[in-house]
Parts: C-alpha cells; sequence; structure tokens
C-alpha cells in the first residue's frame, strides 16, 4: 500500500483503538525523549544516534505488530538480538569508524550479516514484501553484479568490504537518509502524532465544514478540505482516509452522493497530504537532503502545485455536480461559529507557532517543530470545551507517545531498508548506469525521458510506499533528468508527484481501497472516479516542466502566480471536459483546449 507510515500490519489493537498499555507507553515516552533530546542536547555521531534510532524501533515492529504466536517469540529474538547489534555498532562507533568500512573479524560479519537480514524483516514486517525484495534484489547484484555481461556488471566487491560499508559506516543502514529519518522525519511525526491526540483533528474538520459546508458539493468540498490540512501532519494517504473519511464518506452519502463518487472524493483529496506543505510527509525532509535545498525554499516550490492540485479536486466536484445533486451539507450538521473558533485554536496555535519560528526565528525545522510539540502537549490539557483535566491529559498524552513511538519506528523501517538500496547503487555504480539507459531509451531527450520516469515511478510505487518509490526512481533517474536540463528541485517534485500515482491508480491503490472499502462499494468504480478527480495528479508534474516558474514563488513570486493561473484555467477546461455532462465535440474541444493553455502558451 503506498502509504508514508501506516500499515495493516502496524498500528491499533483489533478493536481499532491505540494500544496504550504501560510498557508501551513507556518505550514510546522513551523515543519521543530520544529524538527530542538530540535536537535540544547537541549532536550525536551518526554511528550512535542512528543504530540507537533502529534499536527503538524494532519492539514496536517485531513485537507490538505481531499477529501470530510465531511472530510474537520470533519478535522478542530478534528484538533482543537486534538491539545488542544496534549497541555493538553504537558503543564501538570510535573504533568502527578508523576501519573505513572494512570488516576484520568473524563476529563484526555475523553482526553486519544479522544487521542487513533484520532491516529486511523490520521492513517486511512493517509494509509486507515489496520493498523488503527490491532491497534484495539490489544486495544480490551487488554480490553477484561481476558475473552479470555488458555495461550493467561491476568488477566486484570483496564481501569483507561490502558488507563493512553496509553496516559499519555512514554508506548503507548508517547513511544521510536515515540521518534524516532520526533527526527531521521523527521530530514532525512526533509532532503529527501530539496534534492528533488532542482536538486538532476535529478542528480541521470543524474549520472545513464553516467554510465549504454551505456550498453545492458541500460535503464532498469539506472532505478536500480536512483531508490538505489531515494530510499535512499525517503524511500518509490510507491514514487520511481512515482518519477523515470516518467523517466525510458517512456524510457524503447521508446527503445522496453515489458512493462510488463518495469514496473517489475521499481517496484523491487524501492522496494530496503529501504533497501539501508545510510539512509534505517524510518527503520533503528527504528533498532537503538529496537536493541540498533549505526546506523553506523546498515549501515555496511546493505550494502552488499543492494548491493547484486541492482546486483541481474542487473544480471536479462542481463539475460533477452538473451530473448529479450534490447537496449542500445539512444546517444541523454544521458546526457553531464558537466551536469552530476554539477547536481550530488545537492545531492553529502549534502551526503559527511552527512557521513563525522558521520564518520570523530563523530556526531549523526541527527545531521549531520541536517548540510546535511542547506547545500542543500543552493543548493536551484541555478537551474542545476548554475544560481542563488532568486525567483526559495523562490518556491523550498516553495515545500521542504510543501513536509515535509506532509511527517512528514504521517511517524509520521504510527508510533504513530504502537506504541499503541507496548504498549498493553508490558502490556499483548501477545509478550512473541506469541514468545512461535512460538517456538511451529517450534519445537524450527530455520529454520521452520524463515519460520513461513516470512509468518507473507509477510502477515502483504501486509496491512501495510513497517516499521509498520517490528516493529509489529519483536516485536513478533524477540525474537523467538533470543532464537534460531540468533543474534538480523540479526534476525531485517530478518525481516526488508520480511517486503518488498509486495511491490512485489501479491495479495497486491503497488510498482507493480503504474509501472503497469504508463506503462499501466496487473498488474499481472508487478508482474510476477518483483518477477522474485527481486529474491533477497526472497533469501538474508535466505542468511544472513547462511552466517552472510555478515553482518558484520565492524568487519571482509574480510570475509563478501567473503560471499558476494558466495551469489552473487549463486544468478547468480538462476536469469540466472529462466529467461534466456536455456534448461529446464540446467535451473534446475543453480537453484540448486546457491542454493548449498549459503546455502550449
Amino acid at each position: 500500500m503506498s502509504s508514508t507510515f501506516s500499515s495493516p500490519a502496524v498500528g491499533s489493537s483489533v478493536d481499532g483503538s491505540p494500544r496504550t498499555h504501560p510498557v508501551w507507553v513507556i518505550l514510546g515516552t522513551l523515543t519521543v525523549a530520544f529524538h527530542l533530546g538530540l535536537i535540544f542536547y547537541g549532536l550525536a555521531p551518526a554511528l550512535v544516534s542512528r543504530p540507537l534510532h533502529m534499536a527503538l524501533a524494532l519492539p514496536w515492529i517485531l513485537i507490538h505488530a505481531a499477529r501470530t504466536p510465531w511472530e510474537r517469540w520470533s519478535g522478542w529474538l530478534l528484538t533482543l538480538l537486534g538491539i545488542a547489534a544496534c549497541g555493538y555498532i553504537a558503543f564501538n562507533e570510535e573504533a568502527l569508524a578508523s576501519q573505513y568500512g572494512f570488516i576484520d573479524t568473524h563476529f563484526q560479519m555475523l553482526v553486519g550479516v544479522f544487521l542487513i537480514g533484520l532491516a529486511l524483516e523490520a521492513a517486511r514486517r512493517a509494509i509486507g514484501w515489496p520493498l523488503p525484495l527490491v532491497t534484495l534484489v539490489a544486495l544480490l547484484y551487488g554480490l553477484f553484479g561481476e558475473w552479470v555481461p555488458g555495461q550493467f556488471g561491476h568488477p566486484g566487491l570483496p564481501l569483507q568490504s561490502y558488507v563493512g560499508t553496509l553496516t559499519l559506516t555512514e554508506g548503507g543502514l548508517w547513511g544521510k537518509l536515515t540521518g534524516v529519518s532520526v533527526g527531521v522525519v521523527a521530530i514532525f511525526v512526533i509532532f503529527g502524532a501530539v496534534l492528533n491526540a488532542g482536538e486538532a483533528g476535529r478542528g480541521f474538520m470543524n474549520l472545513a465544514s464553516a467554510f465549504a459546508g454551505r456550498l453545492t458539493g458541500g460535503a464532498a468540498k469539506v472532505a478536500v478540505i480536512s483531508s490538505a490540512l489531515m494530510g499535512s501532519i499525517s503524511g500518509s494517504a490510507s491514514a487520511n482516509v481512515a482518519s477523515t473519511g470516518a467523517i466525510t464518506i458517512p456524510s457524503m452519502v447521508r446527503l445522496g452522493y453515489p458512493r462510488t463518487l463518495a469514496g473517489g472524493v475521499e481517496a484523491v483529496a487524501s492522496s494530496g497530504g503529501q504533497i501539501m506543505p508545510p510539512l509534505m510527509g517524510a518527503g520533503a525532509f528527504v528533498m532537503v537532503e538529496l537536493t541540498g535545498t533549505p526546506y523553506t525554499q523546498i515549501m515555496a516550490a511546493a505550494l502552488l502545485p499543492a494548491i493547484l492540485y486541492f482546486a483541481t479536486v474542487w473544480m471536479g466536484i462542481n463539475a460533477f455536480a452538473t451530473r448529479h445533486d450534490l447537496r449542500p451539507m445539512a444546517a444541523g450538521d454544521q458546526p457553531g461559529g464558537k466551536e469552530v473558533l476554539i477547536t481550530s485554536l488545537f492545531f492553529a496555535v502549534p502551526f503559527v507557532l511552527l512557521l513563525e519560528r522558521i520564518f520570523l526565528g530563523g530556526y531549523t525545522p526541527q527545531y521549531a517543530a520541536s517548540i510546535a510539540i511542547f506547545a500542543g502537549l500543552l493543548l493536551l490539557f484541555c478537551d474542545a470545551t476548554l475544560t481542563f483535566s488532568l486525567r483526559g491529559f495523562a490518556s491523550r498524552l498516553a495515545e500521542a507517545v504510543v501513536t509515535a513511538g509506532r509511527q517512528v519506528a514504521v517511517i524509520g523501517a521504510i527508510i533504513i531498508c530504502a537506504s541499503l538500496v541507496i548504498g549498493v547503487l553508490s558502490l556499483t555504480g548501477l545509478g550512473v548506469k541506469i541514468t545512461s539507459g535512460i538517456l538511451s531509451l529517450s534519445n537524450e531527450m527530455l520529454w520521452p525521458a520524463l515519460l520513461l520516469t513516470a512509468l518507473a515511478c507509477l510502477v515502483l510505487g504501486m509496491e512501495v510506499p510513497t517516499t521509498a518509490a520517490y528516493v529509489i526512481c529519483v536516485s536513478v533517474a533524477g540525474p537523467a533528468l538533470t543532464e537534460l536540463g531540468l533543474e534538480p528541485l523540479l526534476a525531485h517534485l517530478f518525481v516526488f508527484w508520480y511517486a503518488l500515482l498509486s495511491t490512485i491508480t489501479p491495479p495497486v491503490c491503497g488510498g482507493v481501497f480503504i474509501a472503497a472499502g469504508m463506503v462499501g462499494e466496487n473498488w474499481l468504480k472508487v478508482a474510476i472516479k477518483a483518477m477522474a478527480l485527481g486529474l491533477g495528479l497526472y497533469i501538474i508534474p508535466l505542468a511544472m516542466v513547462a511552466n517552472p516558474d510555478v515553482i518558484r514563488l520565492a524568487f519571482d513570486p509574480l510570475w509563478a502566480i501567473f503560471d499558476a493561473v494558466k495551469i489552473a484555467l487549463g486544468l478547468v477546461a480538462i476536469s469540466y471536459g472529462v466529467i461534466a455532462r456536455r456534448t461529446a465535440w464540446l467535451r473534446t474541444l475543453l480537453v484540448v483546449a486546457g491542454t493548449l493553455v498549459i503546455f502550449a502558451f
């Protein structure tokens, strides 16, 4: 399922409530304290903080998420051995650094091989087989690639150097991506968990209802706004569908919306959360590391395309209103002004503090998020009526730390496993060879290369989470796109957007599957509606390439807004041409005109 840190294997108890057993509350508190401590008490060496990050993740993946007695007992064994192996790396950091990635004892070889296998098993239990299989193929290529004929072979790597580089240095398990997971992603995951444990989710829904509930298609538009807001902190299409969809889907069905449309609206709106600043799930922080672009510039670059995406969904709902009676929300279902104001504070205060510390205070995103976390923790003392309660605080805090520990573990397992792929690409030079292959197949022309990259993102995204699909795709296709003249940040945004395709595109579309299950409708019918509403996901990345000023809001706001308006006009025309009930010739004319506006003018 293409989500960032949500999976059926990891999460809640059978009834859907968080497992808040005291042991997990303590472990969650330790996870939160460790990652916040790294922000406030100075930087720890990479070979200390990153192995400890993995050690803290193991119990959540291997024990907390266990579904059978075998998984539970084997999970205990693997967790104990894994903590010991990670501890060996952390406590011998200075000595290992002097070995420069070359294993010189049988014990170190055993530890290295075990850690690689453990990373694969942790990822398998967290998100299923596909990513570990991709990683295993990469690892086997590193071992046996010297026997691969032609340009895709490599000279061969000594086993001691190969395993040592992947496990004893910052070239594999403990690479830069794992550093991003430790120092940035974990902080924002904790931030989201704290907000979600309080009344922030209710605030999102109330604000959306007050803003859009009275409009035509109001219930659907509430889903769009609430999913954009919720997705900006959850970063997971599947988690977003499950949370906001529990409210928006029944509301749409109750108002007489077609069930396929209700599910499609929620699936496509929830998918946009991962491209919505300021957080963008884990992808924004990985992009910071891979491009060297400041986080604030990535936020600015991603803002207008994200707005265009949600505006396209909004206009798609209007187009569907020409075919169905999409009524506004009933007055009785809309919150009062006082309730909207109070509940909105639960997300507005931490968000404003976060942005103020970044833009006005000049602090790093992770430090600013840490300050916002403490503000969010204070808000846990109150409920939606601003009633102070110590018992309520304890319950909400327990939920927050358990959710944070679990989600940090899942995203950590994904990134650590993907880091092995990046390490093999670097060691063997395979990334450069694939880049050459893309250039050759595209005849060194940009648009064919873009289409090849988009296809690769779609195929890979069907099998691995969005962040991992983005990391792997951009590692092999990014250099080809930049060599053909695309600026690096634009190439990364292009790949990141298309890594999301599989959330709504058959045959594997995680967001659609969940929405279809919630609405009780055939998933393929829901997917068709989602793809029609989500046209922006397919068109906007190409539009960014054709109109590159749209991502330069921070440097040239006038032309950025001009390009955004032009793209918006084209998307409106295409959306109405595809969805609205009009004559065939008029619909064709609208699609052609919209395409010309975006790509020819």
